[in-house]
């Protein structure tokens, strides 16, 4: 047994408390996994692959841009196979976020933002880190993630989470909600319900004001949703797995983060309770099947806030 082996199969809460129906809410607690989010699933999974296929070699460094949790995930699984890890963030990212890969073991190289503020990081801060990045790998011979392209992530959640959901819902799954970064969790879960059940409603998750997925113009570049809604179309994107887009404003976050807290004992991020929020939201629509269940994940906790 290593760290590695706490990766995945984590439980579902079901928000009672939150949610008085019709229907019911059901949430993946990825938080608590070993590197505290959802992306240890994805940091896995890709490293595994650039071992075995050979573009990461023994001992070599692992390299990539962040704004947090996939560099979490990414130390705990370099850790566990003896690789360096280099993250680049942005400079507009949590200060918290840089203190607790620091104290992973990675080397943390901040950015400076392009076009945001703190706490709020735009598509061109994250595109500038992860420029930096790639040079970095380059320069010291190691091996760039590239989470944005990496299909083994989304691998992941179609063949893992997709599946754990499946088999602790105890019922038809109706519908399935997250915010979208890399797109990596929304459509890789995605493909694997809609295997299951044809039917279901797939909504990815986008902040009030940059709606790109719904084809949208940005008017908000900046906003508390950190690690996602970049504003711009994930490379991977699938419209064809989407049925709806759902808009959560920066108040609904907050309010639904100490909601989230206080009524459920769950302290978690954003875009957490965001996910929370949009799964109220697709209940309150026709598009779900009285009494139905939408599931979705708490993506981390809200420690590093």
């Amino acid at each position: 047994m290593s760290a590695l082996d706490l990766i995945g199969r984590t439980p579902i809460v079901e928000l009672r408390n939150l949610w008085k129906g019709p229907g019911r809410i059901l949430a993946k607690a990825e938080f608590l996994q070993p590197g505290g989010s959802v992306k240890d699933r994805a940091a896995h999974a890709i490293v595994d692959a650039a071992r075995a296929d050979g573009r990461l070699k023994p001992g070599a460094p692992v390299v990539e841009m962040t704004s947090g949790n996939m560099g979490s995930g990414l130390a705990v699984v370099c850790a566990c196979l003896g690789h360096p890890l280099v993250v680049t963030m942005s400079a507009g990212n949590s200060p918290q976020r840089a203190r607790m890969l620091e104290a992973l073991g990675a080397e943390v190289v901040l950015v400076p933002q392009v076009d945001g503020a703190p706490g709020q990081v735009t598509g061109n801060d994250i595109a500038a880190a992860a420029r930096i990045a790639e040079q970095l790998a380059a320069d010291r011979g190691g091996f760039y993630v590239d989470q944005f392209n990496a299909i083994e992530g989304l691998v992941a959640h179609e063949i893992g989470t997709a599946r754990e959901l499946i088999e602790t819902a105890h019922s038809r799954i109706d519908g399935w909600v997250a915010c979208v970064g890399t797109g990596s969790t929304f459509l890789g879960v995605a493909r694997g319900l809609r295997a299951a059940n044809p039917d279901v409603v797939m909504a990815p998750v986008e902040p009030s004001g940059c709606e790109v997925l719904a084809g949208k113009p940005i008017t908000k570049h900046k906003h508390l949703l950190q690690g996602t809604g970049y504003g711009l179309v994930p490379p991977r994107w699938d419209p064809r797995l989407v049925s709806r887009c759902i808009a959560v404003t920066d108040d609904e976050a907050l309010a639904w983060k100490r909601r989230l807290a206080g009524e459920e004992g769950l302290h978690v991020g954003f875009s957490a309770a965001a996910n929370v929020c949009a799964a109220t939201k697709l209940l309150s629509m026709d598009a779900i099947p009285p009494g139905g269940t939408v599931v979705t994940v708490l993506c981390d906790s809200g420690m590093k806030y």
